[in-house]
């Protein structure tokens, strides 16, 4: 459990940090693709954090 905690930290982490080049970038080719890194990253996080959820509650119901 702790390694996927572990790894849903540094997904958000990523995310924010691709947002926050985004955000920098004057290209706006660099900005799209940091759009797109930022976004991707935020919805493997949110799938990671669906996965901790349910191995917490078959936890709960053992």
């Amino acid at each position: 459990m702790q390694d996927m905690l572990t790894h849903l930290e540094k997904l958000r982490a990523d995310a924010a940090e691709c947002a926050l080049i985004r955000d920098l970038a004057t290209d706006i080719k660099k900005r799209e693709l940091f759009t797109k890194l930022a976004e991707h990253l935020s919805a493997l996080a949110a799938e990671v954090e669906k996965a901790v959820a349910a191995q917490r509650r078959e936890g709960e119901a053992t």
